[in-house]
């Protein structure tokens, strides 16, 4: 059998939760006439190095985080969608019989895997989708077959187990940004021949992504995140690496922190982002985009909008995945307008439920 890796049979609503490497996210949402409702959620900060580049160093401390986030958000919810980043996935496009069920199509794809997979097979969680006919050959079909290394997939796993949480579903981030960004794209004025670079500032890299039509086009990522801010504010004003961090996020730093500390930061992240842009327009047929979402942690700081703006010359604005949701009373609207960002794919793994 296959691994079931990014997808699970839907049992009912589903937590979203986003382990990153600075925090723990974790969003419950609900669908009614009115469409999606936030019901409950919960932010947490990990202990550092507790989840690396190379997964979960430290599944008992990042377990114990979980389960602390899940009392927080007071959701009753145990069942949960966990995501694994683009970087740790394989995935290949390969045309199948289309009158293949989908016993038949599984037991093809584990027969023809190890020619597009490169690790031994017992060593991967597989998973595949049909997603269309071939054009001008409705006999063929193509499938999405997608690999990760089955230790990533199991630590994530485990730790939802040790918190006394469930994974039905062990998603990729990259799917749960176009998730995200398909429910927010009115909201922004997008449409299917919207190109949007998605710029997700994170503890320690900020990932870019170029979505047209919803669907992710160009990826690059850049060792630039938060926590070199956060190092600048602890090694310029003495404060210890906690107290550094909430002062980022919560103000009360010198007069001279916005000039000589925000704005040279806030200045990196725009040439990285005009970079990675570069990047994009030399390796496609785009030398525009319509709108740069910012989002991440980082994408909270004041300022950063206007300033991607200026620089680039492009419409930036700060990405909410909550726009046009109502909200429930227990939430807290000004902590979650500030954590909103940060969300995105929490979000896009909580609307798992609703596929």
């Amino acid at each position: 059998m296959l691994g079931g890796l990014f997808s699970g049979a839907k049992q009912s609503i589903l937590l979203g939760v986003d382990i990153s490497s600075s925090a723990v996210k974790m969003l419950e949402l609900s669908r009614g006439g009115m469409g999606y409702r936030v019901e409950h959620y919960a932010v947490l900060p990990l202990p550092a190095n507790s989840v690396t580049d190379d997964g979960i160093a430290d599944i008992d401390v990042v377990a114990e985080v979980v389960a602390n986030v899940h009392r927080k958000s007071r959701s009753k919810i145990k069942q949960c969608a966990v995501a694994v980043s683009g970087s740790a996935v394989i995935t290949r496009v390969i045309e199948m019989p289309a009158d293949l069920n989908e016993e038949e199509l599984e037991s093809q794809i584990e027969i023809e895997a190890d020619q597009y997979i490169p690790y031994p097979l017992d060593e991967v969680a597989l998973d595949f989708e049909v997603i269309a006919p071939v054009e001008g050959n409705e006999a063929t079909s193509e499938v999405l077959v997608a690999a990760c290394r089955r230790e990533t997939v199991d630590a994530r796993v485990e730790v939802l187990e040790f918190a006394e949480l469930e994974a039905k579903v062990v998603d990729i981030k990259s799917y749960a940004i176009e998730r995200s960004y398909e429910l927010a794209a009115d909201h922004y004025g997008m449409d299917d021949n919207s190109c949007v670079a998605i710029v997700d500032i994170g503890a320690l890299t900020t990932n870019l992504s170029v979505l047209v039509g919803g669907e992710t086009v160009f990826t690059r990522e850049q060792t630039l995140g938060g926590t070199q801010l956060t190092d600048e504010i602890q090694r310029r004003y003495g404060l210890s690496p906690e107290e550094a961090e909430l002062a980022k996020r919560k103000g009360g730093l010198p007069e001279d922190y916005t000039s000589e500390v925000l704005a040279p930061f806030l200045e990196d992240v725009g040439q990285q982002v005009s970079r990675s842009l570069q990047f994009f327009f030399s390796a496609s047929e785009y030398d525009d985009v319509n709108l740069i979402l910012l989002a991440g942690g980082s994408a909270a700081m004041p300022g950063i909008a206007d300033l991607i703006t200026e620089k680039l010359g492009m419409r930036a604005e700060v990405f909410d995945p909550f726009a046009g949701m109502t909200f429930n009373q227990v939430i807290d609207r000004n902590a979650l307008q500030h954590d909103a960002p940060a969300l995105m794919v929490a979000c896009g793994l909580a609307l798992r439920s609703f596929d």
